[in-house]
């Protein structure tokens, strides 16, 4: 419902240029960003803008989401009618009209593909209440009253909805009775003409507190006793994301909608950044669909109804549809786009990547799978890309593919491109193949492909902070002054899934809030296996160092890494999974191995392979000789050249180590090395400076439960030269 001025300064706020800055950048822009804040905090909201063809966002005054308003509905959003967008308060809106719309939800399969409310806007009442202070329906549009309409509905299986405002007045110029001071009074009438949904609209509101106004009809309707939901329109002026979900099933987040492309999409990229406050039972609301009305091209309608899928927004036709045409009801009987949005996993699809116009959002789907819609804001024909793991998924070998518009099937690897036409989206289902377990081994979790990933602010980034926009725009991963080269930077709420196939053993990894976060920040890190938590890290903030958690994953189908807010809100919530370390499979069997006989993890030498019962001869693999130490040959070992580095997995199954080490005699008395054995990245032996010229010496350590063997060599601080360095008949214990 459109009235002049009233969204004036919801769309002044809405297009500043101000974003919101990693806080430690940028800080005269953060300073600025404050001001800001403190200055409009009454009517700014969260913001997409497209600033420099990057989705941005603006994260104002943030609370954590409330729990959602406990009157059991709208746990997918509620799809319907509301007559505002193609009647207005014109004489055709009356009795005869809507109960026609009833009949073509019918006629039409409408109600069939899911669309269940019958909703009535403004200019349904006189100007006057009676004089008992009770609401009277027009008697020249609903000439047998509301609830007569109410029972045709039901009587149609559907339900029945109607429209006021949390003011003294509606928002139509002639100046319908509104709701402020008479919320038990008109929830109770209602309720007894068999209302199932309230629209509660924002006008000539006295200037009173939003939250209170909105929350007086909500707790008259749940005096009612009857299931009522509550959609609140208050226009994103008050934030309502941050506390209407406690109250209200919807809440708008923009102001009104118009049949046009540059208000469509407008209103897209105002909702695209509050995925994170929506969920079942209480949903994020861009204003009604326009999709019939005439002002749009059936391509720009499809991309109107794909995105409002996309976000999980509630669907509520706005044209006439007592005679649509072939076109329009196609597009809104679209069940796979339906299905997208009633998906009761109940997640608003976020924006993945915006450049130039061309824009990637992805959906996470109940079923492990992803909805994605690329979509092309120019006025010519482009080619829009992304990938399955830009979409948070993998772990697959392949994907199966299926355009929720043309019906084709395909499938892919990987990457996900389309031609795409002028102002139109292509939309796909993406759904992963048979999941591959991670190989043996300790893994950088970083380095495996999750079959999941959702973030509160920008994705999930690999081996970088979340800088909450674009990927990569992250920075080292730095908890309390300590950095870590590998890890995953998230923004609370996050949940990453990986497939394990009951085949690992444990996870390490270092949890913390990010240094960059140095206005605040306070998260809990949560580890499950399946759906067992191993491991919680209680609540971690900005000032705290590293805590160090260790889960035991033994048996487990699925990894999940789950962080969120710790109670005050999300904002500056940067929390990395540090160092994550993830062990699979078994280690090696039971009895005493010699170590050169076993793989090796990984090998690197200064000069020249790593060799196998060889010394190495600096260049290519079996140009060394038999291991010889202080004149005795050794026939098994591993031949290295300072610096080395060798490793094996053990996977918990091993005791013990033992080698004897020394400088190989092929240099005579040349050469000056250190020996070091790490058992999990802890230094378990260390043989001390070892020369050319000394015997061989004993070195061993105890392994016990680790999930890594780590040996060593380094220069003893004179450089490499003739640094060849052996472990002589090393051997490994284990079972």
């Amino acid at each position: 419902m459109h009235l002049p001025g009233r969204c004036d300064v919801v769309a002044f706020v809405r297009h500043r240029s101000f974003v919101r800055q990693s806080p430690s950048t940028e800080p005269h822009l953060t300073a600025e960003l404050n001001i800001f804040r403190q200055r409009l905090t009454a009517s700014l909201g969260a913001l997409a803008l497209l600033a420099g063809g990057v989705t941005v966002a603006v994260q104002v005054a943030a609370a954590p989401p409330a729990a959602a308003v406990d009157n059991g509905l709208a746990r997918t959003p509620q799809m319907g009618f509301n007559n505002w967008n193609s009647t207005h308060c014109r004489g055709e809106f009356n009795e005869s009209m809507v109960e026609g719309v009833a009949d073509a939800f019918v006629a039409q399969g409408l109600k069939d593909a899911g669309y269940t409310y019958v909703n009535i806007d403004d200019c349904w009442a006189l100007p006057n209440r009676d004089a008992n202070g009770n609401l009277v329906p027009d008697p020249v549009r609903f000439p047998h009253g509301i609830k007569a309409v109410a029972d045709y509905v039901h009587a149609k299986g559907l339900k029945f909805g109607l429209y006021s405002s949390a003011g003294t007045k509606t928002c139509d110029t002639q100046g319908f009775p509104g709701g402020l001071g008479h919320e038990q009074q008109d929830a109770n009438l209602w309720a007894s003409w068999g209302v199932d949904y309230l629209k509660y609209d924002n006008c000539n509101n006295t200037g009173a507190d939003a939250k209170q106004r909105y929350k007086a009809m909500g707790d008259a309707l749940k005096a009612t006793g009857r299931p009522i939901l509550y959609s609140i329109c208050e226009w994103g002026s008050n934030q309502p994301w941050n506390w209407a979900s406690g109250t209200g099933n919807s809440w708008r987040t923009t102001g009104d909608i118009s049949d046009s492309w540059s208000s469509m999409i407008d209103i897209a990229h105002q909702n695209q950044s509050l995925a994170p406050y929506a969920g079942p039972g209480g949903w994020n609301d861009p204003d009604m669909l326009e999709v019939g009305n005439g002002g749009m091209t059936d391509t720009e309608y499809r991309t109107h109804f794909s995105l409002w899928s996309q976000m999980a927004a509630p669907l509520l036709i706005g044209s006439d549809l007592r005679n649509p045409s072939a076109a329009t009801l196609a597009i809104l009987k679209n069940t796979d786009v339906i299905a997208v949005d009633q998906d009761p996993l109940g997640k608003q699809g976020t924006v993945v990547s915006s450049s130039g116009g061309l824009v990637v959002m992805s959906k996470p789907l109940a079923d492990g799978g992803r909805s994605v819609t690329l979509t092309n804001e120019n006025s010519t024909a482009r080619t829009v890309s992304t990938s399955v793991d830009a979409l948070g998924i993998g772990g697959a070998s392949s994907y199966a593919l299926k355009d929720l518009w043309s019906k084709q099937t395909s499938s892919t690897t990987g990457p996900i491109s389309a031609s795409v036409p002028a102002h139109g989206t292509v939309m796909y289902r993406v759904t992963p193949g048979s999941p591959v377990p991670p190989p043996t081994g300790l893994n950088q979790l970083g380095d495996l492909p999750w079959t999941s990933a959702v973030n509160g602010w920008g994705p999930v980034e690999r081996d970088r902070s979340n800088g909450e926009q674009a990927a990569g725009d992250g920075r080292t991963l730095t908890i309390n002054g300590t950095t870590y080269a590998k890890g995953l930077g998230t923004h609370a709420a996050s949940d990453i899934t990986y497939y394990l196939g009951g085949g690992c053993r444990s996870l390490t990894v270092d949890v913390g809030v990010d240094d960059e976060s140095t206005a605040g920040g306070s998260v809990v890190f949560r580890i499950y296996r399946d759906q067992t938590l191993v491991a919680d890290s209680g609540l971690r903030t900005a000032s705290d160092p590293p805590a160090h958690l260790a889960a035991d994953l033994r048996g487990g189908g699925t990894l999940r890494l789950v962080v969120t807010d710790g109670g005050d809100g999300i904002t500056y919530d940067h929390a990395d999974w540090a160092g994550p370390q993830l062990a699979c499979g078994q280690g090696p069997s039971a009895g005493t191995h010699a170590l050169s006989d076993l793989a090796w993890s990984s090998a690197a030498g200064g000069w020249g392979p790593v060799e196998r019962d060889r010394s190495n001869g600096e260049q290519a693999a079996g140009d060394g000789k038999p291991l010889t130490v202080g004149g005795t040959v050794y026939a098994k070992g591993l031949g290295t050249h300072a610096a080395s580095t060798v490793t094996y997995y053990l996977g918990g199954s091993c005791t013990a180590f033992r080698s004897s080490v020394g400088v190989d005699d092929e240099v005579g008395a040349k050469g000056s090395v250190v020996f070091q054995v790490y058992r999990d990245g802890v230094l378990a032996a260390d043989s001390g400076k070892v020369t050319g010229a000394d015997a061989a010496k004993p070195i061993s350590a105890d392994v016990s439960g680790a999930n890594e063997l780590r040996l060593v060599v380094t220069d003893a601080g004179d450089g490499v030269d003739y640094d060849h360095a052996d472990w002589a008949a090393p051997q490994l214990t284990c079972g």
